[in-house]
């Protein structure tokens, strides 16, 4: 399990902390998508998870251990993908035998597929390339790894359709039940159907913290020009002609996930959105 126990951290030593006495627990088995608004501190959580970054005060750990304390032990079980990808101005295969040998579980083979499946080629010099297929190089390599945590930081900015499509596909076959992926992005329609897990955040708190399971359980989403179910639904964004409400979902019905609408309705009112899970 990965425990995040009363985080603060600020990037200047006065100034309004980035994470705010946080606190949150990650189970294995689960896709979690991270969501927040602008400077709410994802990116900082990730680094915080993955070590890179030292908190005024709490921890976080990692099966018991101090993630800030980059025990080989530790670092190997994690891999974080950032959103801006610098990479050195090696060939690819240089790289890869540098970087891997620091992954226990890193399959060559398995980074070859990948950079197969994506559309790039294997003889390639990293300091040439796109940011778009930096991006894919690094998602290759990270997929390669097989870490226990796979933090991973708008990972889908920069690709292309048929590349989204792979990183999706990947994220389902490889996801097993002592793995915890990490989703952080504003591109919430790029992963929607590979999260079985939503978290919602603010720099002090946890907004919302449930699976889609239990999620979809409680809440119905749907489109309606329906006056009375708008004017009753648990939350409403109007828009022409109609609205896109969440209502109870009192009938047990199944209705596909609106990621958007609930992102608006934990941070207009996490409260009652909350309420509902008592």
């Amino acid at each position: 399990m990965l425990n995040i126990k009363n985080c603060t951290f600020n990037y200047r030593h006065k100034g309004e902390p980035t994470i705010d006495d946080f606190s949150l627990n990650l189970k294995e088995g689960g896709v979690y998508g991270l969501l927040g608004s602008n400077g709410a501190g994802k990116t900082t959580l990730l680094q915080l998870i993955s070590g890179l970054l030292t908190p005024v005060s709490g921890e976080v750990t990692l099966d018991g251990e101090n993630t800030r304390l980059r025990h080989p032990s530790t670092l190997e079980k994690i891999f974080f993908v950032p959103e801006e990808i610098d990479l050195p101005p090696l060939k690819l295969d240089t790289f890869i035998n540098l970087n891997g040998a620091l992954y226990p579980k890193f399959s060559k083979e398995e980074m070859y597929h990948h950079l197969d499946t994506l559309g790039l080629p294997r003889d390639i010099r990293l300091d040439k390339l796109s940011m778009g297929q930096k991006k894919k190089v690094a998602l290759s390599f990270a997929m390669a790894c097989n870490t226990k945590i796979l933090l991973m930081d708008e990972p889908t900015n920069g690709l292309d359709i048929p590349a989204k499509s792979a990183f999706r596909k990947y994220v389902i076959e490889s996801m097993s039940d002592d793995r915890i992926f990490v989703i952080s992005t504003h591109q919430v329609r790029d992963v929607s159907q590979i999260l079985d897990h939503i978290l919602i955040m603010d720099k002090r708190k946890v907004l919302l913290d449930r699976t889609v399971s239990e999620i979809q359980d409680k809440m119905k989403f749907t489109e309606t020009v329906n006056n009375e179910l708008i004017n009753n639904a648990l939350y409403a964004v109007k828009g022409l002609g109609g609205a896109s409400v969440i209502l109870p979902n009192e009938d047990g019905d199944d209705s596909e996930l609106n990621i958007e609408l609930l992102f608006d309705f934990a941070i207009s009112d996490p409260e009652k959105l909350n309420s509902l899970f008592q």
